[in-house]
């Protein structure tokens, strides 16, 4: 229990339904569409596409989800697979020709086609139980009625939005600038697609003039996309991989998401008696920190599109995890793991859902960088993401990229099942920082004993690009222990990450969580 002397949250407690997510609009959508006779998945796909209402330059029909589920009488968790492809004309070889050494980040090579559209209508069809008419009513509401610019969301905008060009700077400043908190944004373009999308499904969005509106709009900066890229473009059933840490069992969406490295990471971290530690010490952090480097190095190797990835069973071994476990040192930082093969960035939403009848969601969806690729397209406003720029430019290697190809994604959605028979939905999120992110949200729960708020809440760190980012909630002493050892620590300007969750007991009661480092909220009836 928490020291009710001292700022913070409890969790939040139900029966019905329940809704955590980084908005409290899309949360309020949620649990209002699960009142009306909707299911958890109708509820996560109404606040999932309201949420690129209230958070923009965070998500938004331009961009690609990926998705964890159960039903309802089944501990059975299924997961689907809403990223899109590079163009069929994509070329590595012409990107290097013109003396790129990475996918420009900006451009329209990094824009691989959509994928969360046909996902969310493909889950509403089979899985949902209300209709996309009656789904998409509330962000349709807003979109063109407006919403006020939350607090966290109007420090993003201010900070993104140079990436913002030609017509996107008309859609998403107001005057020519960032909003500011409180004012009133409305994307009445993206209020006409949503509108189609719900009278005739996902055809809508890759055929016709919207589809025509996206290829227009990036062919005309150099683009070599096609309206065939968009009419092929479908989501991919697929299953979960899995580990175990303690007596949880964590599942994670296979690649080309790199959850993998989540399950590597507590494989190593397995390996040290962390429970011994101090939560918030330099110990902890330290070691979590060399453990990332090694299972971030593992993901750079070999986490692609699963049509091109063959060494998953490899990374996941537990020989893998006791050889790199052993390479780290309690005192000292080791030499620096390769660089990223992929730009890192924070910009994603996660929601997690869960009704009475036993359906749990976790929805992870994003346009990747703030803003995307910062292309919106000219008639209707959609703002379409920089996925692209997670692939690599390396000959050979499995996340080159290619026409048709999927590249490897940083989001990732979680489910947890836990020894007592509860599951847990959850997600951390945070580019990069996502698989540390949810390992240290199932050590906190599982070593430290935390109940799913304070695991949410507790500080943060990550080894990252040469830096270990702590957060101002450890002590100096910590981070001068931390200096001592030999990393470069630094305070970085915003937080890491954001996270949701909802532990769904075998007696029925939710319990759901939200983090502070958000504008969200955790509801329940």
């Amino acid at each position: 229990m928490r020291d009710f002397h001292l700022p913070g949250r409890s969790e939040v407690l139900a029966l019905n339904g329940m809704c955590a997510t980084s908005h409290p609009l899309a949360a309020q959508v949620a649990v209002d569409i699960m009142k009306r006779g909707g299911n958890a998945m109708d509820a996560a796909i109404g606040a999932a596409v309201l949420l690129g209402v209230c958070e923009p330059h965070m998500t938004g029909i331009g961009g690609d989800c990926f998705v964890l589920y159960t039903l309802p009488g089944s501990d059975t968790v299924h997961a689907l697979n809403g990223s899109g492809r590079a163009p069929a004309a994509a070329s590595a070889e012409a990107l290097r020709a013109a003396g790129e050494d990475t996918v420009p980040p900006d451009s329209p090579h990094a824009v691989t086609i959509p994928g969360a559209v046909d996902a969310l209508c493909h889950l509403a069809e089979t899985v949902g139980r209300i209709g996309l008419d009656a789904i998409l009513a509330p962000a349709i509401h807003y979109a063109e009625e407006g919403v006020p610019v939350a607090p966290r969301v109007a420090f993003d905008w201010a900070t993104a939005s140079a990436v913002l060009q030609g017509a996107a700077r008309d859609f998403y400043l107001l005057d020519g600038e960032a909003p500011r908190t409180g004012q009133v944004f409305r994307t009445p373009g993206q209020a006409e697609v949503l509108r189609r999308i719900a009278r005739d499904g996902r055809d809508a969005f890759y055929a016709g003039e919207v589809a025509e509106d996206m290829v227009a709009s990036l062919r005309a900066l150099g683009g070599v996309h096609s309206l065939e890229d968009f009419a092929a473009t479908r989501c991919v059933a697929t299953e979960p991989v899995s580990g175990r840490y303690k007596a949880a069992e964590l599942l994670e969406h296979p690649p080309n998401g790199q959850g993998a490295t989540a399950i590597l990471l507590l494989n190593i971290l397995g390996h040290f008696d962390i429970a011994d530690m101090d939560p918030f010490g330099a110990t902890r952090a330290h070691v979590e920190a060399e453990a990332a480097k090694l299972a971030y190095d593992a993901r750079n190797r070999f986490i692609a599109d699963p049509d091109h990835t063959a060494r998953l069973d490899h990374m996941l071994a537990p020989e893998t995890a006791a050889r790199l476990a052993a390479l780290i040192d309690l005192d000292r930082v080791m030499p620096a793991a390769a660089p990223l093969t992929e730009a890192v960035h924070k910009d994603t939403v996660y929601v997690t859902t869960a009704d009475r009848d036993g359906m749990a969601v976790s929805l992870i969806y994003s346009i990747y960088h703030g803003f995307g690729s910062g292309i919106a397209s000219e008639k209707f406003g959609i703002l379409l993401q920089n996925r692209g720029a997670g692939f690599t430019l390396e000959p050979g290697h499995p996340n080159e990229l290619a026409g048709g190809k999927r590249p490897m994604h940083t989001i990732i959605p979680g489910m947890l099942r836990e020894a007592d028979g509860s599951v847990m939905p959850f997600g951390v999120m945070g580019g990069a920082y996502q698989p540390t992110g949810h390992a240290r949200v199932v050590s906190n729960l599982r070593d430290f004993g935390m109940d799913l708020q304070a695991a949410i809440d507790a500080p943060r760190s990550f080894a990252d690009a040469g830096e270990l980012r702590v957060e101002r909630g450890y002590s100096d002493a910590v981070r001068q222990e931390l200096a001592d050892k030999g990393h470069n620590v630094v305070v970085p300007d915003g937080p890491l990450g954001g996270g949701q969750a909802i532990r769904i007991r075998p007696d029925g009661v939710m319990i759901g969580a939200s983090d502070p480092r958000k504008d969200g909220c955790a509801l329940g009836y």
